[in-house]
């Protein structure tokens, strides 16, 4: 499992290195292209650069995706994106609260295809290589302090993205009367994301709609419903509404 793990990683950062050098490349393209439609000065280390000059005319890059657009990292979720659903794997710092407990539960009926795991006395590196081995894609991590959830930290497996998100004024289904809770419907989502654009917002956005089977149902479609989650961005602060 070691070695399988190693050779995945070396054969990750390779080719990660190859999509940095060929994003660098396009966008040298890109920019000696547009100075040669009109006019402008080229950068020195550009100008100067004869290869680039002389495989100029053999370039066959897209001109319609952007340096950002090729360089996709990520491309872990690009294997399995809606040919499985995720399975994804909701547990809590040691010794939790009863709150955070109760909140652990609650983003496991959030998702409708995670399970989620009293984590005992586990220490977070056995935890992870269980995880891996029962083939679960991601692990949600709750953390708190003094009774109230403060850290949320989730990551695909196995080697990212890994993504934190601090929690603020945090209502559990039980924070509300009776009259107005309702239950919890595990249908599959429609997902709405508002106020994600920047590149940074872009990412969240990719990292988040993975944690979610697709609207097609691919092993249940008795799953498929009215339920809609919605992500929306204020000021750098992701507020969740979920309604059906």
């Amino acid at each position: 499992m070691i070695r399988k793990q190693a050779r995945q990683r070396r054969d990750y950062l390779y080719r990660r290195a190859l999509t940095l050098r060929d994003a660098e490349i396009s966008e040298k393209r890109a920019k000696l292209r547009a100075s040669l439609a009109s006019g402008k000065p080229l950068d020195p280390s550009i100008a100067n650069d004869k290869k680039l000059r002389e495989d100029y005319k053999y370039d066959e890059s897209r001109p319609d995706l952007t340096a950002n657009e090729e360089l996709d990292l990520d491309d872990e979720y690009a294997q399995l994106s809606g040919i499985v659903d995720p399975r994804v794997l909701v547990t809590t710092s040691r010794d939790p609260s009863s709150r955070l407990s109760a909140f652990a539960k609650e983003i496991r009926l959030l998702i409708p295809t995670s399970i989620r795991l009293n984590r005992g006395n586990l220490i977070l590196p056995n935890l992870i290589t269980s995880a891996q081995a029962s083939g679960l894609s991601d692990i949600i991590l709750l953390h708190e302090h003094r009774g109230t959830p403060t850290a949320l930290t989730l990551s695909h497996f196995p080697h990212g993205p890994t993504i934190s998100f601090s929690l603020h004024n945090v209502v559990l289904r039980h924070d509300i009367p009776n009259s107005s809770r309702g239950t919890v419907s595990e249908s599959y989502p429609h997902l709405i994301f508002e106020g994600f654009t920047s590149r940074l917002g872009l990412r969240i956005v990719k990292i988040l709609k993975h944690i979610f089977p697709p609207r097609e149902a691919i092993t249940n479609k008795t799953k498929i419903g009215n339920r809609v989650v919605t992500f929306k961005n204020i000021e750098d602060s992701i507020e969740k509404l979920d309604l059906e």
